[in-house]
């Protein structure tokens, strides 16, 4: 397994933490590992690049395309 060494952690976020993992019954550790696991695999986490790109233009609404009927034949490229 790879371990992480976080440099510069504010004491007040060290001491938050520590609350934390006190509140759920896990160590300091084990609760970085289960807010780091939520962050990734939460809900919120778009699962694909298209997801992504969806949420984040789903505001602006779609664009209708006129798409030519299936009977009719492809026309031949022009130079």
């Amino acid at each position: 397994m790879a371990a992480i060494t976080i440099r510069n952690l504010d004491d007040q976020l060290k001491h938050r933490l520590q609350l934390r993992a006190t509140s759920h019954g896990r160590s300091m550790e084990s609760e970085v590992r289960e807010i780091l696991l939520q962050a990734v695999d939460g809900p919120d986490a778009p699962r694909t690049l298209v997801d992504a790109i969806r949420e984040r233009f789903s505001d602006l609404g779609g664009v209708e395309l006129d798409l030519p009927a299936r009977s009719d034949r492809a026309r031949a490229a022009e130079f």
